[in-house]
């Protein structure tokens, strides 16, 4: 007797979960909308929350931007879990053979004259920015009512301390192995005078308690101060001889650029959105009048310093041209 092996496909008998065909038609979902939309709990929360009673555990009320339906919404880079990591894993690798090519050539050590201060005295201090943002996304995390907006600002979180960390190696670099420059670095972000509007800023949303106002209030900040450090001084470092410190820029504003991806597309369905549009432009509106001026000045004293230690860079006068391209 022969038996022949045959290729059988069975088909599904649908084509998705009920309720992502309710939302979006009978068509095929993503592995990104099964672990996304919808996710968000709505009920059986049994209590709320002591330090809060006024809210439920999970509310639209802790900010005053708000959506409709959260999942207007939907991260355009349509990240879950395992393309995160899988993407993140791809980006530490590639600034780790960034640092081992930097040390085995010893370029950091031969940085021209200015830039070491820059980075050991303005740059490196930016690892406690870096965390600070964190603690900021990990508001958002908790706060933000629906599963689209809370797993982006947790991506963030994640990456903005591994920001911090990648800072942290940049300083171990400059100090031959040892946490010298890390000492000095912490130091400089309680006592450099250029970093204390920097720090001020931070500290003041870390007690903000509207986790949306936070959001936007720190990407105002980071609309200039990332284009002035990772890509201002990325041109002035490949002009100047310091191409060690372009090496490492590139990684910090490729990051960037992927942040603004999610920031751009709430921004477009916060101002969207048919029954709180209206509102929540005029709260963006509020947000960037009493935060901007504060961004535009922290931004301008750290931009003053990098001029002081390289008086050919420029930076306080591109920092001044610059607009911010989100929560515009």
């Amino acid at each position: 007797m022969q038996y022949e092996l045959r290729q059988q496909v069975v088909e599904p008998k649908r084509q998705a979960y009920q309720y992502l065909i309710d939302r979006f038609g009978d068509r095929p979902a993503s592995r990104y909308e099964e672990g996304t939309v919808d996710v968000q709990a709505t009920e059986n929360f049994h209590y709320r929350p002591t330090w809060d009673p006024d809210h439920e555990l999970y509310d639209h009320g802790y900010s005053v931007l708000r959506l409709t339906d959260p999942y207007s919404f939907l991260d355009p880079r349509q990240l879950y879990y395992a393309p995160y990591v899988t993407s993140r894993a791809a980006h530490y690798d590639a600034f780790a053979r960034t640092l081992a090519y930097l040390n085995e050539r010893s370029l950091l050590e031969r940085l021209p004259a200015g830039w070491r201060t820059v980075l050991t005295t303005l740059v490196l201090p930016l690892r406690h920015y870096e965390s600070g943002a964190q603690l900021l996304s990990c508001d958002g995390a908790r706060f933000a009512y629906g599963t689209s907006v809370e797993q982006c600002c947790t991506f963030a979180a994640f990456d903005r301390i591994g920001n911090a960390q990648l800072l942290s190696t940049v300083g171990l670099a400059l100090g031959d192995g040892a946490d010298t420059e890390l000492a000095n670095a912490k130091r400089a972000w309680l006592e450099e005078p250029a970093l204390q509007g920097l720090r001020r800023y931070v500290e003041e949303l870390l007690v903000q308690r509207d986790w949306g106002v936070s959001l936007v209030a720190l990407e105002l900040l980071d609309g200039l101060l990332y284009p002035v450090v990772y890509r201002h001084l990325d041109e002035v470092a490949l002009l100047t001889g310091a191409g060690a410190w372009s090496l490492v820029a590139q990684h910090f504003s490729g990051w960037y650029k992927e942040q603004q991806q999610w920031l751009k597309a709430l921004e477009k369905a916060w101002r969207a959105d048919p029954e709180q549009g209206e509102a929540n432009a005029a709260a963006l509106a509020a947000i960037r009048d009493a935060w901007l001026p504060k961004a535009t000045a922290a931004v301008a004293a750290l931009a003053a310093a990098v001029d002081a230690a390289l008086p050919d860079a420029g930076a306080a006068t591109f920092a001044d041209g610059l607009t911010t391209e989100v929560f515009a």
